[in-house]
């Protein structure tokens, strides 16, 4: 039985190469693929395998058990028709899951139609979320669930201190779930109870539409 997940990145530019990084870091088992042998050399030491291949080549995928891993991520960047070609491959292969970065849209759409079962648009989503921290001194950070819902932490502020979830029922007002709240590093609460008394900058994690939750960050309670 497996004790941990094994993910395969694929091309180990600025974003595979810091995935694999933070991947290893939470305990997962890397594969780190690239056909160039000075990015291999220097992620071989940070990975649990590090690969010198060329992922358009079918047989060498086989030759590394790639249909043995949870999830591989395609992380090329500049070169669409080799994100596309390994993309369409590993489908073919019938790999669990295919996560590929795309470029823009027009990739995003070619992706979909050969079955990526995730697009990750890392320029973008970290686009929103910095303009969502400029936006708004009441969010601290932002994640994107959907086209319509996401995640924000929001500090609470004077017109929410002292009260309690009851009494402010964001849920009925809003339609917004508070789903924890963080009131320092050590001291974090999932799925809070209704009796519980926010405190002034306690951070509230909010799952939520996104014109609810913009309705919700103005605090008009």
């Amino acid at each position: 039985m497996k004790q941990k997940k094994e993910f395969v990145v694929i091309g180990l530019g600025r974003f595979g190469g810091n995935l694999c990084k933070e991947l290893t870091d939470t305990g997962v088992e890397v594969v780190a693929i690239d056909k160039d042998p000075e990015r291999i050399q220097e992620y071989s030491s940070i990975v649990s395998h590090a690969v010198e291949i060329d992922a358009i080549d079918e047989e060498s995928l086989k030759s590394i058990g790639i249909r043995n891993f949870d999830c591989v991520v395609v992380s090329i960047g500049e070169d669409l028709q080799a994100s596309i070609l390994i993309t369409l491959i590993l489908k073919e292969m019938d790999i669990k899951q295919v996560w590929v970065k795309a470029r823009n849209e027009y990739h995003q759409k070619v992706l979909e139609k050969i079955g990526a079962d995730r697009i990750i648009h890392p320029e973008r989503d970290m686009a929103r979320r910095i303009a969502h921290h400029i936006g708004s001194d009441k969010v601290t950070d932002y994640i994107e669930i959907s086209k319509h819902y996401s995640i924000v932490e929001i500090i609470a502020s004077n017109k929410l201190a002292g009260k309690t979830l009851n009494q402010l029922d964001v849920q009925d007002k809003f339609h917004c779930t508070i789903v924890a709240i963080k009131k320092n590093e050590n001291d974090i609460s999932i799925i809070p109870s209704l009796d519980t008394v926010i405190d002034l900058n306690d951070i509230l994690v909010t799952i939520g539409k996104n014109t609810d939750l913009e309705r919700f960050e103005d605090l008009r309670v």
